[in-house]
């Protein structure tokens, strides 16, 4: 009678309880999985049958441990470890430790199973790309999948361009598209920057957007971007982000367009040598430019006058940020050039030899020209 009781209560418990006492249990073995080193036996097959597949995924350890078992597994095994995935892949993409899961799954799954996870993520692709794990996982398929899939995702980006380029997250997954996806397709982003790359060149992501655009878009989609950073070159030069857009035209652009830059420096070489990010931009420069360019150039920088204390040189030598650029110059100055420079500043070298910046300029004169000063 007592057997009979127990077994009543047994078959009478709560759901609640059940619940309670299998959360229970796969905690437990979560704990024993983690400090447990001997469980490189078990496959993914076996992880199914216990139906650890989905706990473990959202476990750093676990995560990890299905991670390493993809890469290896047979197609039997990730043919069933995907039937466990698949139903939880939108709880999976912006899981701090499932989303690498399920970017294992669009590199080693096949083209069928990618198909079949992009389909489950159609309409999230926006809120995704603006989330800092699930961005990953639109990037990995990005990354991976066929045209049909890149076409469908950025079809849900049209009209969220600049919202995602300005977001910590989203402007991945736009550098993500420009990078992979086919350049007819992305003629809306393009679109999107129209009549903004000043304001998208100076922002901290935009910056890195606009360089992505000017290596990978099509020379006339590109053109159209370039107009607008050729149209403010001088304060793109003085901003933060900015520089790094026009010292990529420099090094990365056509001929023309670097000439188009140097020639907007022309006349100003002082004061953006002295300043602390058009410094950099002057650099750039003098490294890519022509020799016509670098002549110029170098000639504004030792002045008309042969009165060495009015020369632009000496006070580029002594600031902080021109100093450099002096340096930089120096490396691709003709013999002659060289020579200029030396007399220029000869009658000034006791005091610059007691400024830092003096001594650095001073020295690699000495190396270049195999002459004490």
């Amino acid at each position: 009678q007592q057997q009979q009781q127990q077994q009543q209560q047994q078959h009478t418990s709560s759901p609640q309880s059940r619940s309670s006492s299998s959360s229970s249990s796969s905690n437990r073995w979560l704990e024993s999985f983690r400090s447990n080193k001997n469980h490189a036996f078990l496959s993914l097959s076996d992880l199914v049958a216990r139906a650890w597949l989905v706990p473990l995924a959202v476990d750093q350890y676990g995560s990890r441990f299905i991670q390493r078992k993809l890469e290896v597994a047979s197609e039997e095994h990730k043919d069933a470890a995907f039937l466990h995935i698949a139903p939880h892949t939108k709880r999976l993409s912006t899981d701090v430790f499932g989303n690498y899961v399920l970017q294992k799954f669009f590199a080693h799954g096949s083209s069928e199973q990618r198909q079949q996870l992009a389909d489950k993520l159609k309409g999230e692709i926006l809120p995704l790309s603006l989330h800092m794990y699930g961005c990953r996982v639109v990037q990995k398929m990005l990354d991976v999948a066929g045209p049909e899939v890149q076409t469908a995702v950025v079809g849900e980006l049209r009209g969220q361009v600049v919202v995602c380029v300005k977001d910590q997250n989203g402007n991945h997954v736009i550098q993500k598209c420009i990078e992979k996806v086919p350049a007819r397709l992305l003629a809306f982003i393009v679109q999107s920057f129209s009549g903004k790359v000043f304001e998208l060149a100076t922002h901290p992501y935009g910056c890195r957007v606009v360089q992505r655009l000017l290596e990978h878009c099509q020379p006339t989609q590109a053109r159209a971007v370039l107009e607008e950073v050729l149209d403010r070159v001088e304060d793109l030069c003085r901003d933060k982000y900015g520089n790094y857009v026009v010292q990529h035209v420099i090094v990365n652009s056509t001929s023309m367009h670097r000439n188009e830059v140097i020639s907007a420096m022309r006349g100003k070489v002082l004061v953006l040598a002295k300043h602390k990010f058009a410094s950099n931009v002057l650099e750039k420069c003098f490294a890519h430019g022509s020799q016509a360019d670098r002549s110029a150039l170098i000639s504004e920088t030792l002045g008309k006058s042969s009165d060495s204390a009015t020369t632009p040189l000496l006070a580029m030598v002594k600031d902080q940020y021109a100093n450099y650029v002096v340096q930089k110059m120096l490396d691709v100055a003709s013999q002659e050039q060289l020579s200029t420079v030396v007399s220029r500043i000869k009658k000034h070298i006791p005091s610059l030899r007691k400024i830092s910046y003096g001594k650095h300029i001073l020295s690699r004169l000495e190396k270049l020209t195999g002459k004490k000063l």
